[in-house]
C-alpha cells in the first residue's frame, strides 16, 4: 500500500503535528516536511529529540543477576528487566530466565506480538529452542552477523544439517542466500512429542553494529517478507541482534510504525521508542539509528508496495500503462516520478576518488562518476597506473557485488579493464554498445590468438554467433602471478541495440541474452564469478540489463515481479542506472526520460512470466516489437 505524503507544506498551513502532546504523532502526509524540519533545525532537531530519551536502567535486574543466570547474559550492561522478561519453564517446573522480552501496552498490544532478545550464547542455545517450542514461534529475525570486526556477536545456534540440543532436534532443510539476507528453513521436533514444526530464520546480513544500512530499501523488503511468511496461527516473531537493543529496536519500531501508518495514517516514532526504552535499556542505541528509522518509514510511505504476484502481472501491466484522460499520465509514469524523487543525489565528496586530477582522463563523462563506496579498486599493479577504474559494484538478487557496471573502455583504460576482469574473477562480459573509434570505444579484445594488455594476457579460444549475440571465449592470465593459473571468460557482444535506439530492437533477443549469461554463470565457478556489464557510459543500458536480471531471479525465487524495487536497489549505488537520453530540445539541453526503459522492463517481465524458461516470440502476449 502506498500512502500519500505531501512533498512540501505551504506557509500558513496547519501544523503537521497532532495536538495535546509534547511529542505528538505525525500525520503520514506531513512526514517528509517533519523530517526535513528536524534535519535542518538549528534549535530542536533529531539530536535534541534523541537526547531527550531516558538512558539507563528502568527496572530491576535482580533476577537476571542471579548466579544461575549470569552466564546467560551476553553483556553485563544490557540485561533483562524482571517485569518484562520471558520465562522458560523446565520439566522440573523451575523458572529459568532467558534474556527475552515481551511487548505489551499502547503500541504493542494492537500492532505487535513479538519477543526481542540478545544473540544467544553457547549456554542459552537449548533455552532458545525451548522458547521457540514453548511459544510456538514460526519466524526468527536475526539482524546481526556471527562475527563483526573480529568480535563474536552471536553464537551459531542452528545446524547446517541436523543437530540435537537437549531434547530438541533441529534440521536445516533449506537455505536461500540472497544479496542482503539469508532465509533458512528448519524442522523442529521434541523427544516425546509426535509433532514436527517448521521454523524459518530470516538473517539480515547488511547491518553494521551501532550503525545503519546505507539505505533502507533492502531492509523494507526484508520486513515485508517476514510479515508475509509468518502464519496467522503462529506464536510471536523472535527478533534478535547481538545486544538485543540497537538493531533490534530499529527493526521493531519500523515494523510497528509501518502498521500504524497503514491503519491510522499517522506515525508516533518518538513515543514508540520511548515505550521500548521503558521495557529495555538502550533500545535504538544511536542518533544515527533514530534518524534511519524516520528515513526508512518515509521511503516505505512514499514508494508503497510495488511487488506484483506473477499470476497478476499481465493485468497489472496493462493497468499501469493506461493513460488517464484527465491527467494525461499513467501509473507507470507516476511510479517513475516517485522513483526519481527517492533516488539519492550524489555530491562531489561522494565521488572524491573519481574526481582526483590523476583520474580525470579515465572518465568518459565527468557527470557520471561512480561513488567511492562502490568502487572496485584494482589489485594488479601496472607501472605507475592508479588503482582506479570508472566502475561500480552492484548487488544482484542473490549475491552482493555480483555485477560490475562500467563504461566502455577508453583507449587509455583498456589495460585497466582487463586488470578489473582478472582481479575480481569476472567470468562474463556483457557488451551493450557498438565499437566506435569516433566516440573513443575501441575493440579491447583479440579476434584470434593472444594479445597482452599490460600485465594481463588474453587469448581468444573461440568465437560463435547466435542471433543477435556474438559469443567469445577468452582465457586470461596474470603474467605477474602465473602460479594462479587461468581464468575462463565469455564475452557476450549484443548486436540488437543500435546507438540511435532508446531500447533494443527485439525484446525477445534481449531477454535471451540475459538467460544466456545466467546459464553461463551457473556453469562457471559454481556460480560465484562476477559479471561485467558495459555500455557507453555505464548507466542506462547496463542498468536495464541488471534490473531485468534481478527481476528474473525474483520471479524464480519468490514468484513476484518488482521492477521498482530492482531499479531502486541499483540506483541506491549509482543514480544513473536505467536512464536514457532520448532527445535534444532546440536550445541544445539534454532531456531525459526513463519511460522507454520502464516499458521495456515491464514488457520483458510479462513475457518471462508467461514462459519461465524461454522468451516468447514478439507479440505473443499482446505486445508489439
Amino acid at each position: 500500500m502506498k500512502i500519500t505524503v505531501r512533498q512540501q507544506s505551504q506557509a500558513g498551513t496547519e501544523s503537521p503535528y497532532q495536538t495535546g502532546q509534547l511529542h505528538p504523532a505525525i500525520r503520514v502526509a506531513d512526514l517528509l516536511q517533519h523530517i526535513n524540519l528536524m534535519k535542518t533545525s538549528d534549535s530542536y532537531g533529531f539530536k535534541e529529540e534523541y537526547e531527550s530519551f531516558f538512558e539507563g536502567q528502568s527496572a530491576s535486574w535482580d533476577v537476571a543477576k542471579k548466579d544461575q543466570n549470569r552466564t546467560k547474559n551476553r553483556y553485563g550492561n544490557i540485561i533483562a528487566s524482571f517485569i518484562f522478561r520471558q520465562v522458560c519453564i523446565s520439566s522440573e517446573k523451575h523458572w529459568i530466565l532467558f534474556l527475552a522480552f515481551t511487548l505489551s501496552g499502547m503500541f504493542f498490544s494492537e500492532y505487535y506480538l513479538e519477543f526481542f532478545l540478545t544473540g544467544p550464547v553457547h549456554e542459552t542455545v537449548y533455552d532458545f529452542w525451548r522458547m521457540i517450542w514453548q511459544e510456538q514461534s514460526a519466524c526468527i529475525v536475526m539482524v546481526t552477523n556471527l562475527v563483526e570486526v573480529g568480535r563474536v556477536k552471536c553464537y551459531k545456534y542452528w545446524p547446517d544439517d541436523t543437530e540435537v540440543y537437549g531434547d530438541f532436534k533441529v534440521t536445516c532443510v533449506e537455505m536461500e542466500p540472497l544479496a542482503e539476507y539469508v532465509v533458512r528453513t528448519f524442522t523442529l521436533g521434541r523427544r516425546g512429542y509426535n509433532e514436527i514444526r517448521e521454523v524459518k530464520q530470516f538473517h539480515f546480513t547488511g547491518w553494521p553494529d551501532h550503525g545503519v544500512p546505507y539505505n533502507a530499501t533492502g531492509l523494507l523488503s526484508f520486513i515485508r517478507r517476514v510479515k508475509l511468511s509468518n502464519p496467522p496461527s503462529a506464536g510471536p516473531i523472535v527478533v534478535h541482534c547481538s545486544a538485543g537493543a540497537g538493531r533490534t529496536g530499529c527493526y521493531i519500531v519500523i515494523d510497528i510504525m509501518l502498521d500504524m501508518a497503514e491503519r491510522e495514517g499517522v506515525v508516533d516514532i518518538y513515543n514508540c521508542v520511548k515505550a521500548l526504552r521503558s521495557r529495555r535499556i538502550n533500545m535504538v542505541q544511536t542518533e544515527e539509528q533514530y534518524i534511519f528509522i524516520h528515513d526508512a518509514i518515509l521511503e516505505a510511505c512514499l514508494c508503497g508496495e510495488t511487488a506484483i504476484p506473477v499470476c497478476e502481472f499481465k493485468a497489472a501491466y496493462f493497468d499501469m500503462i493506461r493513460i488517464d484522460s484527465q491527467t494525461n499520465s499513467s501509473h507507470l509514469k507516476d511510479e517513475f516520478q516517485t522513483l526519481n524523487s527517492v533516488t539519492p543525489r550524489l555530491q562531489a565528496e561522494d565521488c572524491s576518488i573519481a574526481c582526483l586530477p590523476r583520474n580525470h582522463d579515465k572518465n568518459r563523462f565527468m557527470d557520471m562518476l561512480p561513488p567511492d563506496r562502490c568502487l572496485p579498486f584494482l589489485i594488479t599493479i601496472d607501472g605507475e597506473s592508479s588503482n582506479y577504474i570508472n566502475a561500480a559494484l552492484m548487488d544482484s538478487y542473490r549475491q552482493p557485488a555480483a555485477f560490475i557496471v562500467t563504461q566502455h573502455p577508453l583507449p587509455n583504460t583498456v589495460k585497466d579493464f582487463w586488470r578489473l576482469v582478472y582481479d575480481y574473477g569476472c567470468t562474463s562480459l556483457v557488451m551493450l554498445n557498438e565499437v566506435d573509434l569516433a566516440q573513443g570505444c575501441p575493440q579491447y579484445w583479440p579476434e584470434e590468438g593472444i594479445l597482452r594488455y599490460g600485465p594481463i594476457q588474453v587469448e581468444c579460444m573461440s568465437c560463435s554467433m547466435d542471433c543477435d549475440v556474438i559469443n567469445r571465449i577468452f582465457r586470461i592470465c596474470n603474467l605477474t602471478r602465473p602460479q594462479e593459473g587461468y581464468l575462463m571468460v565469455q564475452q557476450f557482444q549484443y548486436l540488437g541495440w543500435a546507438s540511435h535506439r532508446d531500447v533494443p530492437a527485439s525484446k525477445r533477443s534481449f531477454l535471451k541474452l540475459i538467460l544466456q549469461v545466467e546459464k553461463w554463470q551457473e556453469e562457471c565457478e559454481e556460480g560465484e564469478g562476477r559479471t561485467i556489464i558495459h555500455c557507453l557510459n555505464g548507466g542506462g543500458r547496463s542498468g536495464m540489463f541488471c534490473a531485468i536480471g534481478i527481476v528474473v531471479e525474483m520471479v524464480k525465487r519468490q514468484n513476484v515481479v518488482d521492477v521498482f524495487h530492482a531499479v531502486k536497489t541499483l540506483r541506491n549505488s549509482k543514480p544513473n542506472m536505467v536512464e536514457t537520453p532520448v532527445s535534444t530540445n532546440p536550445s541544445g539541453l539534454l532531456q531525459t526520460t526513463r519511460e522507454p526503459e520502464a516499458l521495456l522492463l515491464c514488457e520483458l517481465r510479462s513475457q518471462f512470466c508467461a514462459h519461465k524458461t524461454e522468451p516468447q516470440e514478439e507479440g505473443d502476449v499482446g505486445f508489439g516489437s
